[in-house]
């Protein structure tokens, strides 16, 4: 590989700030009205109780709610953090310090003052926060954070140099994103933690999906949140002489932020503080569906020991295993496909086998990393040609006046720009997997990948009707042989998507 190449991947990588969160919310320093939050939870209303009243008592058992809105994703992680009673354990690659993370960072505090445990890890290359205000958050007795593979240095220059005489390492990412509640309740998918995976962004918005687990399901991510915390990757930060740091003033100032009305309306406090009874009504609107079968699939942190862009890992094995056993239909949604021979062996093979296999990904209109969409531009002719049928996302898609349910871009009239983010597939009608893993070399072999793969004849079908509503004219274009929807992008981004073919396709 040129090692010119390196330097420009970074370079149009590093985009977080690692400013100080006290200095973004200097304007809510000093006195400020409170707003009312609950000291304690209400047992009647909690979250084992609820389980209780539902039914769900089957300790070995595990129910699975889909959350396909970004509104109702963020709702629920809300929900829980107010009725959590014992632990919070959060696992992201990306945790901004947005309207979003800001919000829910106030969640985490107010529930850690009731007395919850609460433990955060979060990849150190997405890290959105300066080292003193992790520190300052992790003074709270009952807050603990650790940073995955931190880097040396935090300007762009200083990771420059790292990249460069440790690719790999530099780039071995947790992707993993998982939420557990008192070791009962647990989600896990796509999203990361901001603004633009709750649909509460004014310019982008991905289209994304979660699962929400109860019962045995949360407990197996239970236990891969522990090994990675136990890790020694997971690094924790500790105060030096060099950092000045006011635990109590950033507590402070991110209450403040949080009650300020224009960051968080009324309205929508009461719609989370108003929820009845959530479980029992799931399993009523039959929403909540009992698994026939699940499996918690995660890499193991350093995901494997080879010392090139190779080794894939447990989530890549379980993938290939999957497809390579359909028998009669794959329907696939990723944001990123860059596929390897492998891969491409791989969905020729199921075709050939009397399989039928569709993909959702991104179109050059609606992608977010122009190099991955290069990626596919170089294999998408021969995946079309070995009969797979492929379609493309607009960034105008129909559909995003359903799924996107934010009164925020109800009155903004949905103008920003909808891509998928979602890494889902449904095997013959009946697996359903949910979880982080793209279709590219990165998440094949990089990066730690998390799946969860259950079975469910009803939620398969579920989740496959609204995946094959996605495919129609006013929501994708699909790709063929005669021709595919580039020419609908400006000229400007199909020549900024043309100058990434510098960038070999196992690094993307």
């Amino acid at each position: 590989m040129n090692k010119w190449v390196i330097p420009f991947l970074i370079l149009g990588s590093v985009g977080c700030s690692q400013g100080s969160l006290e200095d973004r919310l200097s304007a809510y320093a000093g006195p400020k009205a409170p707003c009312d939050v609950p000291l304690e939870v209400d047992v009647t209303s909690g979250i084992e109780s609820q389980m209780l009243s539902a039914g769900i008592q089957d300790s070995t058992a595990t129910w699975a709610y889909v959350l396909e809105e970004g509104e109702e994703a963020v709702f629920a992680r809300a929900w829980l953090g107010q009725n959590a009673t014992r632990s919070i354990d959060i696992q992201y690659f990306i945790f901004s310090m947005d309207n979003v993370g800001i919000i829910a960072l106030d969640h985490i505090l107010h529930a850690a003052n009731r007395g919850v445990q609460v433990r955060m890890l979060v990849d150190d290359f997405m890290l959105d926060v300066s080292a003193e205000d992790v520190v300052a958050l992790n003074a709270h007795p009952n807050i603990s954070i650790r940073v995955y593979n931190p880097n040396e240095g935090k300007n762009t220059f200083e990771k420059v140099r790292q990249a460069v005489t440790d690719f790999q390492g530099f780039n071995q990412r947790m992707h993993n994103k998982t939420f557990v509640v008192d070791g009962q309740v647990a989600i896990t998918g796509g999203r990361n933690m901001a603004d633009e995976y709750f649909d509460y962004d004014q310019d982008y918005n991905f289209r994304d999906r979660d699962v929400l687990l109860l019962g045995q399901g949360a407990k197996d991510i239970q236990a891969s949140f522990e090994t990675f915390w136990a890790h020694p990757l997971a690094v924790s930060f500790e105060l030096d002489s060099s950092m000045s740091v006011e635990p109590q003033l950033l507590y402070d100032q991110i209450h403040a932020y949080a009650c300020d009305t224009a960051n968080f309306w009324p309205e929508i406090r009461a719609l989370i503080d108003g929820i009845p009874e959530a479980i029992p009504r799931l399993i009523e609107a039959g929403r909540l569906h009992r698994l026939e079968g699940v499996r918690f699939v995660s890499d193991r942190p350093g995901k494997n020991s080879t010392s090139g862009f190779s080794g894939g890992g447990a989530s890549t094995d379980v993938l290939l295993k999957l497809v390579s056993e359909a028998q009669t239909s794959v329907t696939i949604q990723s944001p990123y496909l860059v596929l390897t021979e492998l891969g491409l062996g791989l969905f020729a093979d199921a075709v050939s086998r009397g399989v039928e296999v569709k993909i959702l990904t991104n179109s050059l209109c609606s992608t977010d990393n122009l190099e991955a969409f290069n990626g596919y531009q170089r294999i998408r002719e021969t995946l079309v040609g070995s009969g797979v049928q492929v379609y493309e996302y607009r960034p105008d898609a129909e559909i995003r006046k359903a799924l996107i349910t934010a009164e925020k871009q109800k009155r903004a009239g949905y103008v920003p720009t909808f891509g998928l983010h979602a890494k889902s597939m449904v095997v013959d009608h009946r697996e359903v997997v949910i979880g982080t893993f793209n279709l590219d070399p990165r998440s094949a072999n990089l990066n730690t990948e998390c799946v969860a793969i259950m079975s469910s004849l009803d939620m398969a079908a579920q989740v496959e009707e609204l995946m094959f509503e996605e495919l129609l004219p006013a929501n994708a274009w699909p790709a063929t042989l005669a021709g595919n929807p580039d020419h609908h992008a400006g000229w400007s981004k199909r020549f900024q998507t043309w100058l990434r073919g510098v960038v070999p396709a196992s690094l993307l």
